[in-house]
């Protein structure tokens, strides 16, 4: 893509940034009584496709979109697929877990990937693993075989789960676009804390939290097993040393308190790309303000539908790109 692509691309995006919800619309969303008066008032701000009629139609029509809008503005989407090898990965656990239980189900994979789900499928039933690219060609036959000979269903979710990161990170780093380099820092980092609570919570050893942990620029693995092994407050301490240090408070309030503040982090880190009209980097930003508008939308409808308080709901609303 030359420039003047480049100009044109982001000269649409800025076209669609002004439909992107402001914070004042997401006041106005939350100020309905009901899922269904929320779903009206989003059809008003241009949300889903002529017949939907649930919240996840209307998310899903979002999503569509996104994905259609890139393929106009962009030749090569292999630009994106940073955000796609999360679905690649999910698959796989599909596909091993439908032959290990030999049963058949559609409904269990995700469409929008790099790789068909056939083809995964396919790899798993025939235990060909070549039909796979290298990137999930040797984790795929290590979990399918821990799968079938130990039933350690968690294990092979392990396996697959670091794979997936290591690869988003990967991939992330080499695109050369600005945005997804320093996206992936903030998504693995953030899971790798997360797994550290978690594992920590649970008392997993270090030998889990190193099959679990992928490495990245901003936190040492090694230090952080360790510290989980030792107990949450040697998490804080190691964090505190770290770029994540803000991150302390949000993780002793809640896991979904971290989960928002880690997306708030990767909206605040990605605004830039406003002012940048000469690079891909605003298109992929414009990808991850819609995410994170569709899951604030996503958490504010489930809210409504199940009569959660305003205040619990607010506590998990994401900040705005615009």
């Amino acid at each position: 893509m030359i420039d003047k692509q480049y100009t044109y691309a982001v000269a649409r995006i800025r076209s669609k940034e002004i439909m992107l919800l402001s914070k004042s619309d997401v006041e106005q969303i939350m100020s309905c009584k009901s899922e269904k008066e929320c779903l009206r008032l989003l059809t008003e701000k241009g949300w889903g496709r002529p017949g939907d009629e649930t919240a996840e139609q209307f998310l899903s029509a979002e999503r569509e979109k996104t994905w259609e809008l890139m393929r106009e503005l962009v030749e090569d989407m292999s630009d994106f697929d940073t955000f796609l090898y999360i679905n690649d990965f999910h698959n796989l656990k599909a596909a091993i877990k439908q032959v290990y239980t030999n049963t058949s189900r559609d409904d269990i994979f995700i469409t929008n990937g790099t790789i068909k789900p056939e083809l995964i499928l396919t790899a798993v039933q025939e235990h060909n693993f070549s039909l796979l690219p290298d990137f999930m060609r040797s984790c795929a036959e290590e979990a399918y075989y821990v799968q079938l000979h130990t039933a350690d269903s968690q294990l092979c979710d392990i396996i697959i789960d670091q794979a997936s990161l290591e690869t988003t990170y990967q991939k992330g780093k080499a695109s050369g676009v600005e945005v997804l380099a320093e996206y992936v820092e903030l998504y693995i980092a953030a899971a790798d804390i997360n797994i550290a609570i978690r594992s920590c919570r649970t008392g997993k050893d270090k030998v889990f939290l190193e099959r679990a942990l992928a490495a990245c620029d901003t936190i040492n693995i090694q230090s952080l097993s360790s510290a989980a092994t030792e107990g949450e407050e040697a998490i804080y301490e190691y964090l505190q040393n770290t770029v994540y240090a803000d991150a302390v408070q949000a993780i002793k309030k809640s896991l979904s308190a971290f989960e928002c503040w880690c997306d708030n982090l990767i909206i605040s880190h990605i605004q830039i790309q406003k002012y940048n009209s000469f690079t891909l980097s605003p298109l992929a930003a414009y990808i991850l303000a819609k995410e994170n508008e569709i899951k604030t939308m996503r958490i504010v409808l489930s809210g409504k539908r199940n009569d959660i308080s305003d205040l619990s709901i607010r506590e998990r609303l994401r900040e705005m790109y615009v």
